[in-house]
């Protein structure tokens, strides 16, 4: 039996912290901590699958409008995650990324981001995104303006290669947790033809079989890219593999 199909990259909407502390009578901010626990461990057991790149959704444009107790915790969780977190996962091997708005952002929040992605810059085993301060209209908006802004053709190849995530592919797979069915405002040009996989778990709840799951569930499934079932089936035999390829 041959191993599963590994997504190159896998994206998630991490779902659930809030309801995950109140169902335990705890401040929403512990919900936040532990999920910074579930990514540690999201972010090891990626690597050991040989996922590439893993792009998560941390705070959302959006999350501004958040109690403003819960803002300040999850600003100050942020700036502790990235002086704790940033030694280890270099020493894994991990490239960090931080992708959204940054002009709303304090300094001390905005020379953290910079200096974590300095300081992994040359490591290769796994591009880790995190969308901090993100939206995806934002992230369309602000490509079509960097295109006026240098007089280039607003057509689809230079739109998306103006876009905060062209460093890396199209995510393969997307997983939100918390048992909502929505993208909410994530990566919205870059999901258009990525597997969609929705779990019941709140996100401080998701472990490596829950990941195993996802994977699994996208490994069952059939990529056409507009093509039809005889057309990739064709191609995989010429290829002898799978056909995994982003649309053109």
């Amino acid at each position: 039996m041959s191993a599963p199909a590994i997504p190159h990259h896998i994206a998630i909407v991490m779902d659930g912290n809030g309801r995950w502390a109140t169902r335990r009578f705890l401040p929403r901010v512990a919900g936040h901590k532990q999920g910074v626990e579930s990514l540690r461990r999201c972010v090891r057991a990626c690597a050991v699958r040989g996922v590439r790149v893993l792009t998560v959704f941390a705070f959302s444009s959006e999350n501004w409008n958040r109690p403003r107790d819960e803002v300040s915790g999850l600003m100050d969780l942020l700036a502790g995650a990235l002086a704790r977190e940033v030694p280890r996962l270099s020493a894994d091997g991990v490239r960090l990324h931080f992708v959204g708005e940054r002009s709303g952002l304090s300094e001390r929040i905005a020379a953290g981001l910079v200096k974590a992605e300095q300081a992994t810059a040359a490591n290769e085993r796994l591009v880790l995104n995190v969308c901090f301060n993100y939206g995806g209209r934002w992230d369309i908006a602000q490509a079509a303006a960097s295109l006026a802004a240098r007089g280039e053709p607003l057509t689809e190849a230079n739109l998306h290669g103006a876009m905060a995530l062209a460093h890396v592919p199209d995510p393969d797979l997307v997983i939100r947790t918390g048992g909502e069915q929505r993208l909410s405002n994530f990566l919205l040009w870059q999901s258009a033809y990525s597997e969609l996989f929705f779990s019941e778990r709140l996100w401080p709840d998701f472990d490596e079989a829950a990941l195993d799951e996802a994977i699994a569930a996208f490994a069952r499934r059939e990529r056409r890219f507009g093509q039809t079932s005889a057309q990739v089936a064709d191609a995989a035999g010429h290829a002898g593999q799978p056909d995994r390829r982003q649309p053109a």
